[in-house]
């Protein structure tokens, strides 16, 4: 009796990472998604607080602009820190930090109170990012890279929808204050970082190489400007600036839209925003999955094209039904082009100076992001066009901007992140 031998199909993608590469994941994606609750939570209490302290909207919209132009600070820090110390401390203090202040926040007795304490949390924010993106993307195999990344960067939605549906079933009974009190949960979760992360070998790898042939990168940031170097740099910026455009566009004031213009309950406000944040994750599997067959670009144009179109539908109506339900699918597109983010922009960068890359970069973004809703403000109120129509041209110059960024730029799927010195010393 003869015996074919089957043949045995490549590895299933999630049984390639190790445990310890598994680990690294969770660490950046409970930095990350934790991160999104203590920040998004304060875009539902902007029409309370400004009622509970008597202060215009306008300068209430404010301070989550200030809690993005902050994080830059804290990213840039971080950046540093990760380049030259190791990803995962600054992590956790990163995690610590936003947590408290965001407790601290839910105490305050005056408006200025309020607005300092959430100005410091951004310094917390800005942190994470940088060190949580470069733990988990060199730490994990290429060939999954972008799926993982995707998840990653998506689960930004979770935190989110875990704002809304706390919104939508809480608020009543908890008030704004109770919801800021919640954001203390994270810093648990820097007990099981402390004690089951490691540094990515990528990592350790270069710092070895750099004590050896004594090329330490002292000013990760000054290599960013480098001749060879510095059209990336400003490239990243700008597709980082676009897509933070188009994120506060459509989430960063919908809630205040539907809240002061539409006159909507918590739970009527509450539900599409989670509804809409749930897709968004979603849909990070399949736009991953995307970025590592079809190219990171194409992952990012396709849902972006196709959120141009769906944007007008939930912002020139003031029917409820069409407006939770437009407003839910653009999740799924113009609300998930950013899961390519970690591994697109760790891609374009040497292992050197990667995480103070994605800090300046990325943060970047966040602080043109935070123009946008005080802007959308301002003309929605004193210019007096509503809110409907400045969100719905902020949302379609900045994917405009988005998709002609990334048709110029170059394309990194399959990239090998090595431990290897890329850059000259001398910096």
């Amino acid at each position: 009796m003869s015996y074919t031998a089957r043949s045995v199909g490549p590895e299933p993608w999630w049984r390639e990472p190790t445990k310890d590469q598994w680990y690294a994941f969770i660490a950046a994606w409970l930095g990350w998604t934790l991160d999104a609750f203590d920040f998004t939570v304060f875009l539902f209490l902007l029409v309370p607080i400004a009622k509970e302290f008597n202060a215009d909207l306008t300068l209430v919209v404010l301070v989550g602009s200030l809690t993005m132009w902050m994080r830059f600070v804290g990213a840039m820090g971080a950046g540093w820190m990760a380049d030259r110390l190791g990803r995962r401390a600054p992590l956790m203090f990163s995690i610590l930090w936003y947590s408290i202040c965001n407790f601290i926040a839910g105490f305050s007795p005056t408006f200025i109170f309020l607005l300092v304490f959430r100005t410091l949390l951004g310094i917390g924010m800005g942190a994470e990012w940088p060190c949580g993106a470069a733990l988990a993307t060199e730490s994990w195999p290429a060939r999954s890279r972008g799926l993982m990344a995707s998840v990653l960067q998506g689960s930004w939605a979770l935190g989110y929808l875990l704002s809304a549906v706390i919104y939508a079933t809480l608020f009543d009974v908890i008030g704004w204050r109770g919801m800021l009190w919640m954001g203390v949960l994270p810093a648990l979760a820097v007990v099981w970082i402390r004690v089951y992360v490691k540094e990515p070998p990528v990592w350790v790898e270069n710092q070895r190489q750099q004590r050896e042939k004594k090329a330490h990168m002292h000013v990760p940031v000054a290599a960013l400007f480098r001749r060879n170097i510095v059209l990336t740099t400003l490239s990243t910026c700008w597709w980082l600036m676009s897509g933070f455009t188009v994120y506060y566009s459509i989430f960063g004031l919908f809630a205040t839209y539907m809240t002061r213009e539409l006159h909507l309950s918590a739970a009527a406000v509450g539900w599409p925003l989670a509804f809409s944040n749930g897709l968004t994750f979603l849909a990070s599997f399949l736009w991953g999955s995307l970025a590592d067959s079809i190219g990171r670009r194409w992952a990012m144009i396709i849902p972006a094209c196709i959120g141009a179109l769906v944007a007008p539908i939930y912002l020139l109506t003031t029917d409820y039904t069409t407006l939770a339900i437009a407003f839910s699918i653009q999740g799924a597109f113009a609300g998930a082009i950013y899961g390519i983010n970690p591994s697109y922009s760790a891609e374009r960068f040497p292992t050197e100076i990667r995480a103070t890359a994605g800090a300046f970069c990325y943060h970047m973004g966040a602080i043109a992001g935070g123009f946008v809703p005080p802007i959308l403000t301002y003309f929605a109120i004193e210019r007096h066009m509503g809110f409907a129509i400045p969100m719905l041209i902020g949302t379609l110059g900045g994917l405009v901007s988005f998709v002609i960024t990334l048709f110029l730029s170059p394309e990194t799927k399959g990239k090998v992140l090595v431990g290897d010195l890329e850059i000259a010393p001398g910096v």
